[in-house]
């Protein structure tokens, strides 16, 4: 199976009101795995020309104001119009089809990826036509669950640390974070709880 591993960082939380400074897919092939530095991956930051969002959210962004506000050519640098024709150029690249309707529907992957960044993507200029999610999505936290014990699905810091991370700090970094959501999914590509038939 291939999915895309995507992670955003935003302005704040509503998606009709604040904006996505970063984003990041990963290309994972779960039949030809590669060292996860070896992975095919897109970035970009988004330049607006106003922001708006949260003081938490742009203080923990502090990084990307600081790139968004160089001078000096960015090749990862786009406006918000341009985020999805690139990213369906590079899942294109990657050998992604695009359906009947000529959109590049791929599975995703990523932690509360349908809960806050699918309503990030969905308010993008080609969402549904250019690109769109599957349906089905994947999340790490329901892997790393305690069914007894927990009242809420597990933290990305919770996941990395039941999963045995030797870091357990979230990195709030676009790509950074969605190649965790990889390593958090690898140990179970093996490990169906029903039998396999060949």
């Amino acid at each position: 199976m291939r999915y895309i591993s995507l992670d955003l960082e935003t302005t704040g939380g509503n998606a009709q009101r604040h904006q996505i400074l970063e984003l990041a897919a990963v290309v994972e092939d779960t039949k030809n795995l590669r060292p996860l530095p070896e992975l095919p991956a897109f970035r970009r930051v988004v330049r607006h020309p106003e922001l708006t969002g949260t003081a938490g959210a742009l203080a923990l962004n502090a990084g990307l104001l600081r790139e968004l506000a160089q001078k000096e050519p960015n090749p990862e640098l786009c406006l918000p119009d341009e985020l999805l024709p690139q990213l369906r150029e590079f899942l294109l690249a990657q050998g992604f089809k695009p359906d009947k309707k000529d959109c590049v529907a791929v599975t995703m992957a990523g932690k509360n990826i349908a809960s806050f960044d699918l309503g990030f993507l969905r308010a993008l200029p080609g969402y549904g036509t250019l690109v769109r999610a599957e349906p089905a999505m994947l999340d790490p936290a329901v892997f790393y669950l305690n069914w007894r014990k927990d009242t809420r699905l597990p933290t990305m810091q919770i996941c990395k640390a039941r999963a045995g991370f030797a870091d357990d700090t979230v990195a709030h970094q676009a790509l950074a974070d969605a190649l965790d959501v990889i390593e958090l999914l690898r140990p179970f590509y093996d490990r169906p709880v029903y039998k396999v038939t060949e």
